[in-house]
């Protein structure tokens, strides 16, 4: 399997397997950063051309940790950031889309990142109280303002999608989305078809199917790697399109979801897993 690029958008060039930086501030920022830093320089080194993080994650702080660990940034380097997902507290989150928090929260996040644009600025939840126009309206006026790029959603059906595509470009959809989880095929299958990037979160899972009887076990003994290492090659030869963004606050963990783009399922191998 030959894992390269994916134009988002059709013009900004990503390698396949991103990096989810939630887990590296998870609600507080670190005390001591050191060791995140090193997680995400390290992903860096490894190819990684897309990071995906939030202004919900750690209120802020973990687009700053960014910003301190990367900038400068590298060449091709695209930061993905989301809007629109308040957290009250710890445990709480609560989709918050009115179209001036929104504009808000992106102008913050230009700040936190040190950017002037944002190449991937994506709605990060629906908020059923406010009128979905509204909300794609915000982003598009902060598109057409130059402070972002491309438009992405995130947590959406096909109907959304189609009706987002109606106003603005829909470039990214970042939905749910792995081997034992597949309620969004539908919008994968959809993605394809238009060729917008799909960011599965969560692309590994939890673990429950990965039993040293299952075929990931079974397909990770025979190919030489993980199960994880194989839900994540699972993913990218599901789609061309599909980009995942595995997360870790490991840089050995980051090695190894990197190293799953060396491993070549066969046909058989891939039918095995799909019906997990």
């Amino acid at each position: 399997m030959k894992i390269d690029t994916f134009r988002i958008g059709g013009d900004l060039p990503v390698y396949r397997l991103g990096f989810g930086a939630m887990r590296l501030t998870e609600w507080d920022a670190p005390r001591d950063s050191t060791l995140a830093i090193e997680v995400v320089r390290r992903a860096i080194e490894l190819g990684v051309t897309l990071i995906d993080t939030a202004d919900a994650y750690a209120l802020g702080a973990n687009e700053e940790l960014l910003a301190k660990a990367l900038h400068p940034y590298p060449a091709g380097l695209v930061i993905a950031t989301k809007a629109g997902q308040s957290r009250p507290g710890r445990e709480q989150w609560k989709p918050l889309g009115r179209p001036e928090y929104l504009i808000q929260q992106a102008e913050l996040s230009l700040r936190r990142l040190r950017l002037e644009r944002i190449e991937l600025f994506q709605l990060h939840r629906v908020d059923p109280n406010v009128p979905f126009a509204d909300q794609i309206g915000a982003l598009k006026q902060l598109r057409d303002d130059g402070k972002i790029r491309h438009i992405g959603l995130s947590q959406v059906g096909v109907a959304q999608i189609e009706e987002a595509r109606r106003t603005v470009p829909i470039a990214s959809v970042q939905n749910l989305y792995n081997v034992t989880d597949r309620r969004y095929e539908d919008v994968l299958d959809y993605c394809a078809a238009a060729e917008i990037a799909f960011m599965p979160w969560y692309p590994i899972g939890g673990g429950a199917h990965a039993t040293a009887d299952g075929p990931l076990a079974q397909v990770a003994k025979e190919v030489g790697g993980s199960p994880a290492q194989v839900a994540l090659a699972w993913l990218l030869a599901r789609s061309e399109v599909v980009v995942p963004i595995p997360g870790t606050r490991s840089s050995i963990h980051v090695e190894e979801n990197m190293a799953a783009a060396n491993i070549e399922l066969t046909q058989e191998q891939f039918q095995r897993i799909a019906f997990v």
